[in-house]
């Protein structure tokens, strides 16, 4: 594929962003921005958040994992369905109760501010280390296809992609990102689904053929029941699903606020009903994808890359397939990148605001200035640290970014656990210490594990023990009370 199209491709996708952008941000206040006045339609935040949830990790990354450990990550999907029934019937009861714009207000409430800062603070390093692994995949993807070309350094790469996202979301926020991750949901599934038809066909097999080479192939293996030394046994994967998807959705202002922003509770979980349905199929046919790739590859004698994230990329762009699929990838992979940034350039903006300047003082003209400033300036910030991040990335990113949840995720898991299944008080002060230290822990944890626990290999499970850790240490610091 040429750079010209490409570009032409990218700059015709960005002109419908902003087309629904404006659409949509009419009238829009403050409150839109946040919250987009408790008005989106149930179904469309259920399609949006598939897109906002796959992101450019599942798109790119999650083919290319299939190499390494087959279909094993399906394991960790079906852990991510226990976690959510999790989410709809014990934290969004709370967050409509208490009829929360940022899900961390609930810490001010149950313990008092100091908590409520250490958490809000942990969301926002996970946030941007979480974003920033995903605009690093599509944006090194974008360099290698189009920019790579046309001699333009990767800084300004990032910076073009950031800029776009900035540009359509600033105005609306949330409201706006509804239409939009929709629109992208649908994109992405069709740029998936597209690629899986055209590589049967350039196979010569039907669906039930494509199964059972898949099977036959030895990528197709999901259960690991091989004993708890594995790193993806299934026990291990399972519960680490169960608790990531408390974390990076039920504990994340990102995903959260587009729930908040359903009429009332009873939409918000026929939501997540919907969305955790999907979830589990849509993840199902990404690895599909991977393993026909693979076995695409091998057949046709072309040589692997480095890194295995670059799989789909090398075969949808550079003529193997037609070009109507590297049109497809192309569309797929921009939507799949503005569908996770666009939500969580916004949530971080949000939770900034609300939880760290505490906007409640200011007036409505001086919210929206900060909010446009503060907006910037993340966006700013993702593109520095998606820098970084290319100078050090030597592995496959969904294990990346999984991992480092674990690390910075632990102390929000932690901390809402111990609020919402006890009635102690705790000695505020030691809060954020007591989260450092858990993640100090973990650190260690994680790196001697082997050797501490007689051959034990620590895989997503950090997120546990790092919660565990921290209600501990909770426990330590703790009263008999919990205050009224």
């Amino acid at each position: 594929m040429s750079p010209e199209l490409a570009i032409a491709l990218v700059a015709g996708y960005f002109i419908i962003l902003i087309v629904v952008s404006l659409i949509t941000s009419r009238g829009a206040d403050n409150q839109t921005f946040f919250i987009g006045n408790r008005k989106s339609k149930w179904y469309l935040v259920a399609i949006g958040m598939i897109g906002a949830s796959l992101s450019g990790v599942t798109f790119i990354s999650v083919p290319g994992d299939v190499l390494l450990k087959s279909f094993t990550y399906m394991q960790v999907v079906l852990g991510y369905l226990l976690g959510y029934l999790v989410i709809i019937y014990v934290l969004l009861p709370v967050y409509y109760k208490l009829n929360l714009t940022s899900i961390y207000t609930y810490l001010g409430k149950r313990y008092g501010n100091i908590s409520y800062k250490t958490g809000a603070s942990f969301f926002l390093l996970s946030r941007v280390l979480g974003a920033s692994f995903r605009l690093f995949l599509v944006a090194n993807v974008l360099q290698l296809v189009i920019f790579e070309k046309l001699s333009v350094p990767f800084f300004v790469t990032v910076l073009i992609t950031l800029s776009l996202i900035y540009v359509y979301t600033f105005r609306g926020g949330i409201k706006t990102i509804v239409w939009t991750d929709t629109l992208q949901t649908v994109f992405m599934l069709t740029a998936v689904v597209a690629t899986l038809v055209v590589l049967l066909s350039k196979m010569d097999l039907s669906l039930i053929e494509g199964v059972r080479k898949i099977s036959e192939s030895g990528h197709g293996r999901i259960f690991d029941f091989s004993g708890w030394k594995s790193e993806t046994f299934f026990v291990k994967h399972f519960l680490s699903g169960m608790f990531i998807t408390i974390v990076m959705t039920g504990l994340d202002q990102d995903m959260m606020q587009k729930n908040l922003s359903c009429r009332n509770l009873k939409d918000a979980q026929k939501n997540m009903i919907t969305y955790s349905l999907a979830f589990v199929p849509v993840n199902l046919i990404f690895m599909a994808l991977g393993a026909l790739l693979y076995i695409f590859v091998q057949q046709n004698g072309i040589a692997l890359p480095e890194q295995p994230d670059n799989l789909y990329p090398l075969i949808a762009t550079q003529g193997y397939l037609p070009l109507s699929i590297g049109i497809f990838f192309i569309l797929g992979l921009i939507a799949a990148a503005y569908s996770s940034a666009d939500s969580a350039l916004t949530a971080l903006t949000t939770s900034f605001l609300i939880d760290i300047v505490g906007i409640e003082k200011y007036t409505e003209p001086e919210i929206k200035k900060r909010r446009i400033l503060t907006h910037l300036a993340i966006s700013l910030l993702l593109a520095v640290v998606i820098i970084v991040f290319k100078q050090v990335q030597n592995t496959n990113v969904i294990n990346s970014l999984l991992k480092v949840a674990g690390f910075t995720y632990g102390p929000l898991l932690g901390l809402y656990a111990f609020g919402l299944y006890t009635k102690r008080t705790v000695n505020e002060k030691a809060v954020p210490f007591i989260s450092v230290v858990s993640i100090v822990l973990v650190i260690i944890l994680n790196k001697y594990s082997e050797q501490i626990l007689f051959g034990y290999k620590m895989g997503f499970e950090v997120l546990i023990w790092n919660g565990l850790f921290t209600i501990l240490g909770l426990l330590f610091f703790s009263g008999s009370k919990k205050p009224d």
